[in-house]
Protein backbone atom coordinates (compact mmCIF):
# COMPACT_ATOMS: atom_id res chain seq x y z
CA UNK A 1 0.00 0.00 0.00
CA UNK A 2 1.16 3.35 -1.15
CA UNK A 3 0.38 6.45 1.37
CA UNK A 4 0.17 9.79 0.06
CA UNK A 5 0.55 13.06 2.59
CA UNK A 6 -0.76 16.27 1.95
CA UNK A 7 -0.54 18.79 4.49
CA UNK A 8 -3.67 21.15 4.91
CA UNK A 9 -3.12 25.02 3.08
CA UNK A 10 0.51 24.51 4.76
CA UNK A 11 2.14 27.72 4.36
CA UNK A 12 -1.52 29.39 5.72
CA UNK A 13 -1.50 27.37 8.13
CA UNK A 14 1.64 27.90 9.27
CA UNK A 15 1.51 31.60 9.78
CA UNK A 16 -1.82 30.82 12.25
CA UNK A 17 0.13 28.49 14.18
CA UNK A 18 2.23 31.08 14.75
CA UNK A 19 0.05 34.06 15.10
CA UNK A 20 -3.00 32.20 16.71
CA UNK A 21 -5.00 35.73 16.42
CA UNK A 22 -5.34 34.84 12.30
CA UNK A 23 -7.32 31.85 13.03
CA UNK A 24 -10.46 31.63 11.44
CA UNK A 25 -9.45 34.69 9.50
CA UNK A 26 -9.75 35.05 5.50
CA UNK A 27 -5.93 34.26 5.14
CA UNK A 28 -3.61 34.98 1.76
CA UNK A 29 0.25 34.12 1.64
CA UNK A 30 2.41 35.40 -0.88
CA UNK A 31 1.90 38.11 -3.67
CA UNK A 32 1.43 42.00 -2.95
CA UNK A 33 -2.03 44.15 -2.84
CA UNK A 34 -0.13 46.12 -5.64
CA UNK A 35 1.39 45.09 -8.67
CA UNK A 36 1.03 41.17 -10.33
CA UNK A 37 1.79 38.77 -7.58
CA UNK A 38 -0.04 35.83 -7.19
CA UNK A 39 -1.42 34.04 -4.59
CA UNK A 40 0.79 31.53 -2.74
CA UNK A 41 -1.44 29.77 -0.02
CA UNK A 42 -5.28 30.66 1.03
CA UNK A 43 -6.54 29.29 4.23
CA UNK A 44 -10.02 27.20 4.35
CA UNK A 45 -11.70 30.90 5.46
CA UNK A 46 -10.96 32.82 2.64
CA UNK A 47 -11.37 30.20 0.27
CA UNK A 48 -14.90 30.20 0.69
CA UNK A 49 -14.66 33.82 -1.01
CA UNK A 50 -13.49 31.97 -4.12
CA UNK A 51 -10.03 32.77 -3.38
CA UNK A 52 -7.55 29.95 -4.27
CA UNK A 53 -3.78 29.80 -4.86
CA UNK A 54 -1.94 31.02 -8.00
CA UNK A 55 -4.97 33.78 -8.60
CA UNK A 56 -3.80 36.92 -8.95
CA UNK A 57 -3.52 38.87 -5.58
CA UNK A 58 -5.70 41.93 -6.38
CA UNK A 59 -8.09 39.51 -8.02
CA UNK A 60 -8.34 37.65 -4.79
CA UNK A 61 -8.84 41.42 -2.17
CA UNK A 62 -11.81 42.16 -5.05
CA UNK A 63 -13.10 38.83 -3.54
CA UNK A 64 -12.63 39.18 -0.01
CA UNK A 65 -11.09 42.91 0.64
CA UNK A 66 -10.94 42.14 4.72
CA UNK A 67 -8.71 39.43 3.24
CA UNK A 68 -5.20 39.24 5.50
CA UNK A 69 -2.25 39.12 2.80
CA UNK A 70 1.27 38.08 4.33
CA UNK A 71 4.33 37.85 2.78
CA UNK A 72 6.48 34.31 1.78
CA UNK A 73 8.53 32.50 4.59
CA UNK A 74 9.84 30.15 2.39
CA UNK A 75 13.14 29.20 4.43
CA UNK A 76 10.33 28.58 7.52
CA UNK A 77 8.04 26.60 5.70
CA UNK A 78 10.83 24.22 4.22
CA UNK A 79 12.28 23.74 7.78
CA UNK A 80 9.37 22.83 8.99
CA UNK A 81 8.87 20.40 5.99
CA UNK A 82 12.03 19.29 6.83
CA UNK A 83 10.39 18.32 10.62
CA UNK A 84 7.62 16.73 8.65
CA UNK A 85 9.65 14.66 6.74
CA UNK A 86 11.85 13.24 9.17
CA UNK A 87 8.39 11.63 10.50
CA UNK A 88 7.84 10.07 7.50
CA UNK A 89 11.62 8.33 7.57
CA UNK A 90 10.87 7.26 11.05
CA UNK A 91 8.47 4.47 9.04
CA UNK A 92 9.93 3.64 5.82
CA UNK A 93 13.00 4.81 3.89
CA UNK A 94 10.87 4.41 0.89
CA UNK A 95 10.05 8.61 0.54
CA UNK A 96 9.44 10.36 -2.65
CA UNK A 97 8.72 14.36 -1.79
CA UNK A 98 6.81 15.98 -4.26
CA UNK A 99 6.78 19.32 -2.64
CA UNK A 100 7.66 21.02 0.82
CA UNK A 101 3.35 20.06 1.80
CA UNK A 102 3.51 16.74 0.19
CA UNK A 103 5.18 13.27 -0.40
CA UNK A 104 4.40 9.50 -1.54
CA UNK A 105 5.50 6.74 1.35
CA UNK A 106 6.14 2.94 -0.09
CA UNK A 107 5.11 1.34 3.33
CA UNK A 108 4.45 -2.18 2.29
CA UNK A 109 8.29 -3.49 3.84
CA UNK A 110 7.17 -1.89 7.27
CA UNK A 111 3.97 -2.92 8.02
CA UNK A 112 5.44 -6.03 10.49
CA UNK A 113 7.04 -3.46 12.40
CA UNK A 114 4.22 -0.84 12.79
CA UNK A 115 1.15 -2.80 11.63
CA UNK A 116 -1.08 -2.10 8.66
CA UNK A 117 -0.60 0.55 6.20
CA UNK A 118 -4.17 2.19 8.02
CA UNK A 119 -2.58 2.32 11.45
CA UNK A 120 0.54 4.21 9.98
CA UNK A 121 -1.48 6.38 8.32
CA UNK A 122 -3.29 7.52 11.80
CA UNK A 123 -0.11 7.44 13.45
CA UNK A 124 1.52 9.63 11.22
CA UNK A 125 -1.33 12.23 11.16
CA UNK A 126 -1.22 12.50 14.97
CA UNK A 127 2.58 12.89 15.04
CA UNK A 128 2.50 16.01 12.42
CA UNK A 129 0.14 17.36 14.94
CA UNK A 130 1.59 16.55 18.00
CA UNK A 131 4.75 17.70 16.81
CA UNK A 132 3.88 20.44 14.55
CA UNK A 133 0.57 21.76 15.44
CA UNK A 134 -0.26 20.92 11.48
CA UNK A 135 -2.91 18.70 10.00
CA UNK A 136 -2.14 16.56 7.15
CA UNK A 137 -4.74 14.33 5.28
CA UNK A 138 -3.63 11.40 3.63
CA UNK A 139 -4.58 8.84 1.24
CA UNK A 140 -3.94 5.12 1.32
CA UNK A 141 -4.29 2.55 -1.52
CA UNK A 142 -2.53 0.37 -4.06
CA UNK A 143 -0.86 2.87 -5.98
CA UNK A 144 0.10 6.37 -6.23
CA UNK A 145 -2.25 7.39 -8.16
CA UNK A 146 -5.16 6.18 -6.34
CA UNK A 147 -3.23 7.26 -3.18
CA UNK A 148 -2.99 10.83 -3.92
CA UNK A 149 -6.55 11.44 -5.50
CA UNK A 150 -7.85 10.10 -2.19
CA UNK A 151 -5.93 12.23 -0.08
CA UNK A 152 -7.65 14.90 -1.62
CA UNK A 153 -11.16 14.13 -1.32
CA UNK A 154 -12.40 15.00 2.47
CA UNK A 155 -9.46 17.66 3.31
CA UNK A 156 -9.20 18.95 5.92
CA UNK A 157 -7.85 16.24 8.22
CA UNK A 158 -9.01 13.73 5.76
CA UNK A 159 -8.01 9.91 5.66
CA UNK A 160 -9.49 8.00 2.94
CA UNK A 161 -8.67 4.67 2.16
CA UNK A 162 -9.02 2.43 -0.86
CA UNK A 163 -8.81 -1.19 -0.38
CA UNK A 164 -7.72 -3.32 -3.52
CA UNK A 165 -10.72 -5.06 -3.93
CA UNK A 166 -12.44 -2.29 -4.14
CA UNK A 167 -10.94 0.01 -6.39
CA UNK A 168 -13.67 0.38 -9.69
CA UNK A 169 -16.20 1.40 -6.52
CA UNK A 170 -14.20 3.76 -5.34
CA UNK A 171 -13.22 5.50 -8.77
CA UNK A 172 -16.77 5.14 -10.72
CA UNK A 173 -18.83 7.56 -9.41
CA UNK A 174 -16.14 10.28 -9.29
CA UNK A 175 -16.85 13.05 -11.67
CA UNK A 176 -13.96 12.68 -14.89
CA UNK A 177 -12.32 16.36 -13.72
CA UNK A 178 -10.29 14.07 -11.17
CA UNK A 179 -8.12 12.46 -13.33
CA UNK A 180 -4.90 14.23 -13.85
CA UNK A 181 -4.68 15.40 -16.93
CA UNK A 182 -8.16 16.33 -17.51
CA UNK A 183 -8.44 20.50 -17.42
CA UNK A 184 -11.26 22.87 -18.82
CA UNK A 185 -10.53 21.70 -22.81
CA UNK A 186 -9.90 17.80 -22.31
CA UNK A 187 -13.28 18.00 -19.63
CA UNK A 188 -15.47 19.92 -22.45
CA UNK A 189 -14.71 17.66 -25.22
CA UNK A 190 -15.75 14.54 -22.83
CA UNK A 191 -18.65 16.28 -21.59
CA UNK A 192 -19.89 16.75 -25.45
CA UNK A 193 -19.09 13.12 -25.31
CA UNK A 194 -21.79 12.45 -22.53
CA UNK A 195 -19.01 11.64 -20.29
CA UNK A 196 -19.05 13.06 -16.63
CA UNK A 197 -17.94 10.33 -14.47
CA UNK A 198 -14.62 7.91 -14.18
CA UNK A 199 -16.91 5.07 -14.72
CA UNK A 200 -18.25 6.15 -18.14
CA UNK A 201 -15.13 6.57 -19.56
CA UNK A 202 -14.08 3.38 -18.00
CA UNK A 203 -16.73 2.42 -20.42
CA UNK A 204 -15.34 4.01 -23.23
CA UNK A 205 -12.87 1.91 -25.90
CA UNK A 206 -9.35 2.87 -25.41
CA UNK A 207 -9.34 3.51 -29.48
CA UNK A 208 -11.92 5.96 -29.31
CA UNK A 209 -10.31 7.89 -26.40
CA UNK A 210 -6.79 7.98 -28.60
CA UNK A 211 -8.55 8.76 -31.35
CA UNK A 212 -9.88 11.95 -29.76
CA UNK A 213 -6.77 12.82 -27.19
CA UNK A 214 -3.59 11.05 -28.98
CA UNK A 215 -1.44 9.00 -26.30
CA UNK A 216 -2.86 10.60 -23.58
CA UNK A 217 -5.98 8.77 -24.26
CA UNK A 218 -4.48 6.02 -23.63
CA UNK A 219 -3.24 7.77 -20.33
CA UNK A 220 -6.49 8.03 -18.96
CA UNK A 221 -8.12 4.99 -20.19
CA UNK A 222 -5.39 3.61 -17.54
CA UNK A 223 -6.05 5.76 -14.91
CA UNK A 224 -10.13 5.57 -15.40
CA UNK A 225 -9.52 1.49 -14.14
CA UNK A 226 -7.14 2.18 -11.40
CA UNK A 227 -3.89 1.18 -13.18
CA UNK A 228 -0.51 3.49 -12.14
CA UNK A 229 2.63 0.61 -12.27
CA UNK A 230 5.06 3.59 -10.88
CA UNK A 231 7.03 3.08 -8.11
CA UNK A 232 7.94 5.25 -5.19
CA UNK A 233 11.15 6.62 -5.52
CA UNK A 234 12.79 8.03 -3.17
CA UNK A 235 14.98 11.57 -4.00
CA UNK A 236 18.31 9.59 -3.57
CA UNK A 237 17.33 7.03 -6.31
CA UNK A 238 15.92 9.85 -8.39
CA UNK A 239 17.15 9.59 -12.36
CA UNK A 240 15.55 13.10 -12.88
CA UNK A 241 14.89 16.02 -11.25
CA UNK A 242 12.05 18.55 -12.60
CA UNK A 243 9.77 21.28 -12.15
CA UNK A 244 6.08 22.04 -13.71
CA UNK A 245 3.26 24.39 -12.88
CA UNK A 246 -0.28 24.61 -13.98
CA UNK A 247 -1.59 28.07 -14.28
CA UNK A 248 -4.84 29.30 -12.88
CA UNK A 249 -5.35 30.96 -16.25
CA UNK A 250 -3.46 30.31 -19.69
CA UNK A 251 -0.75 32.62 -20.29
CA UNK A 252 0.36 33.87 -23.86
CA UNK A 253 2.90 36.30 -23.04
CA UNK A 254 5.95 35.43 -24.09
CA UNK A 255 7.92 37.37 -21.60
CA UNK A 256 5.66 35.83 -18.54
CA UNK A 257 6.45 32.42 -19.52
CA UNK A 258 10.46 33.13 -19.90
CA UNK A 259 10.49 34.59 -16.31
CA UNK A 260 8.04 31.13 -15.27
CA UNK A 261 10.95 29.35 -16.84
CA UNK A 262 13.74 31.01 -15.25
CA UNK A 263 11.48 30.06 -12.01
CA UNK A 264 11.71 26.50 -12.64
CA UNK A 265 15.31 26.61 -13.77
CA UNK A 266 16.27 28.03 -10.66
CA UNK A 267 14.42 25.64 -8.25
CA UNK A 268 16.37 23.19 -10.12
CA UNK A 269 19.64 24.17 -9.99
CA UNK A 270 19.32 25.16 -6.59
CA UNK A 271 17.78 21.42 -5.90
CA UNK A 272 20.93 19.66 -7.92
CA UNK A 273 23.30 21.64 -5.41
CA UNK A 274 22.15 21.30 -2.78
CA UNK A 275 21.87 17.32 -3.27
CA UNK A 276 25.72 16.89 -4.38
CA UNK A 277 24.47 16.37 -8.16
CA UNK A 278 24.68 17.18 -11.91
CA UNK A 279 22.40 16.59 -15.03
CA UNK A 280 23.60 16.86 -18.34
CA UNK A 281 19.92 16.34 -20.48
CA UNK A 282 18.12 19.53 -20.02
CA UNK A 283 14.04 19.02 -20.99
CA UNK A 284 11.40 21.68 -21.57
CA UNK A 285 7.83 20.63 -21.48
CA UNK A 286 4.60 22.74 -22.53
CA UNK A 287 1.28 21.93 -22.53
CA UNK A 288 -1.06 24.56 -24.65
CA UNK A 289 -4.28 25.30 -23.62
CA UNK A 290 -5.70 23.05 -26.59
CA UNK A 291 -4.30 20.01 -24.43
CA UNK A 292 -1.51 19.49 -26.99
CA UNK A 293 1.74 18.68 -25.07
CA UNK A 294 5.10 18.73 -26.34
CA UNK A 295 8.59 17.81 -24.91
CA UNK A 296 11.91 19.30 -26.59
CA UNK A 297 15.12 17.78 -24.96
CA UNK A 298 18.99 19.27 -24.92
CA UNK A 299 21.92 17.45 -24.46
CA UNK A 300 24.57 19.26 -22.87
CA UNK A 301 28.70 18.56 -23.15
CA UNK A 302 29.41 17.62 -19.53
CA UNK A 303 26.37 17.60 -16.49
CA UNK A 304 25.90 20.86 -14.36
CA UNK A 305 23.98 22.08 -11.65
CA UNK A 306 24.95 25.95 -12.41
CA UNK A 307 21.64 27.54 -12.81
CA UNK A 308 23.59 29.80 -15.83
CA UNK A 309 24.19 26.78 -18.00
CA UNK A 310 20.70 25.41 -17.48
CA UNK A 311 18.67 28.24 -17.75
CA UNK A 312 20.39 29.52 -21.52
CA UNK A 313 19.51 25.38 -22.48
CA UNK A 314 16.09 25.70 -21.65
CA UNK A 315 15.91 29.28 -22.91
CA UNK A 316 17.16 27.72 -25.71
CA UNK A 317 14.03 25.27 -26.50
CA UNK A 318 11.68 27.68 -25.44
CA UNK A 319 12.82 29.97 -28.53
CA UNK A 320 12.11 26.99 -30.56
CA UNK A 321 8.49 26.77 -30.08
CA UNK A 322 6.48 27.42 -32.56
CA UNK A 323 5.69 30.89 -33.42
CA UNK A 324 1.89 32.53 -32.73
CA UNK A 325 1.62 29.55 -30.71
CA UNK A 326 -1.52 28.91 -28.37
CA UNK A 327 -1.34 30.31 -24.38
CA UNK A 328 0.39 27.73 -22.60
CA UNK A 329 -1.65 26.18 -19.62
CA UNK A 330 1.74 24.18 -18.23
CA UNK A 331 5.28 24.79 -18.28
CA UNK A 332 7.96 22.39 -16.94
CA UNK A 333 11.52 22.07 -17.04
CA UNK A 334 13.87 19.33 -15.56
CA UNK A 335 16.91 17.52 -15.98
CA UNK A 336 17.87 14.17 -16.36
CA UNK A 337 21.51 11.91 -17.00
CA UNK A 338 21.84 12.68 -13.20
CA UNK A 339 25.22 12.00 -11.68
CA UNK A 340 26.98 12.64 -8.35
CA UNK A 341 29.28 16.16 -8.13
CA UNK A 342 32.68 16.25 -8.05
CA UNK A 343 35.83 16.94 -10.08
CA UNK A 344 35.06 18.21 -13.37
CA UNK A 345 37.10 18.71 -16.51
CA UNK A 346 36.85 22.20 -17.39
CA UNK A 347 36.88 23.53 -21.38
CA UNK A 348 39.00 26.13 -22.47
CA UNK A 349 36.50 28.63 -22.65
CA UNK A 350 34.57 27.82 -20.47
CA UNK A 351 31.21 30.52 -20.00
CA UNK A 352 30.58 29.12 -16.35
CA UNK A 353 33.38 28.92 -14.52
CA UNK A 354 34.59 29.58 -11.03
CA UNK A 355 32.57 32.74 -10.88
CA UNK A 356 28.99 31.71 -11.88
CA UNK A 357 30.14 28.69 -9.21
CA UNK A 358 30.44 31.11 -6.46
CA UNK A 359 27.29 33.18 -7.48
CA UNK A 360 25.16 30.01 -7.74
CA UNK A 361 26.28 29.01 -4.06
CA UNK A 362 26.19 32.52 -2.78
CA UNK A 363 22.23 33.18 -3.86
CA UNK A 364 21.27 29.54 -2.39
CA UNK A 365 23.07 30.71 0.85
CA UNK A 366 21.11 34.04 0.99
CA UNK A 367 18.14 32.25 -0.08
CA UNK A 368 18.89 29.31 2.38
CA UNK A 369 18.93 32.27 5.16
CA UNK A 370 16.57 34.55 4.39
CA UNK A 371 14.12 33.34 2.21
CA UNK A 372 13.42 32.73 -1.25
CA UNK A 373 12.42 36.24 -2.02
CA UNK A 374 15.30 37.63 -0.22
CA UNK A 375 17.17 37.72 -4.23
CA UNK A 376 14.82 38.05 -6.59
CA UNK A 377 15.78 38.90 -10.67
CA UNK A 378 14.01 41.50 -12.53
CA UNK A 379 11.64 39.47 -14.49
CA UNK A 380 10.57 37.69 -11.09
CA UNK A 381 9.79 41.05 -10.26
CA UNK A 382 8.22 42.18 -12.97
CA UNK A 383 6.00 38.89 -13.80
CA UNK A 384 5.64 38.02 -10.27
CA UNK A 385 6.28 35.01 -10.59
CA UNK A 386 8.85 34.71 -7.58
CA UNK A 387 5.43 35.42 -5.61
CA UNK A 388 3.63 32.33 -7.07
CA UNK A 389 3.31 28.60 -5.06
CA UNK A 390 6.41 26.73 -5.77
CA UNK A 391 5.19 24.64 -9.09
CA UNK A 392 4.99 20.93 -8.34
CA UNK A 393 5.59 18.34 -10.62
CA UNK A 394 2.63 15.90 -12.37
CA UNK A 395 3.80 13.51 -14.12
CA UNK A 396 7.32 13.55 -13.09
CA UNK A 397 7.26 13.16 -9.63
CA UNK A 398 10.94 12.99 -8.82
CA UNK A 399 10.64 16.45 -7.80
Amino acid sequence: MILHVDMDAFYASIEERDRPELAGRPLIVGGTPQGRGVVAAANYAVRKFGVHSAMPTSKALRLCPQAIVLPVRMEHYAAVSRQIRSIFHRYTPLVEPLSLDEAFLDVAGSEGLFGPAVEMAQTIKRDIRDETGLVASVGVAPNKFLAKLASDLEKPDGLVIVEPQRVQEFLDPLPVGRLWGVGRVAGRILDELGIQTIGQLRGCRVAALHERFGKTGAHLWQLAHGLDERTVVPDRDAKSVSHETTFAVDIADAEALRAWLLELVEQVGRRLRRSGRRGRTVNLKVRFSDFRTIVRSQSLPDATASTERLWKAAAELFSKLPPGHLPVRLLGMGVSGISRAGFVQRRLFDETGPQQTGLDDATDRIRDRFGAAALLRGSNLRFGARHAPLPRPESDENE
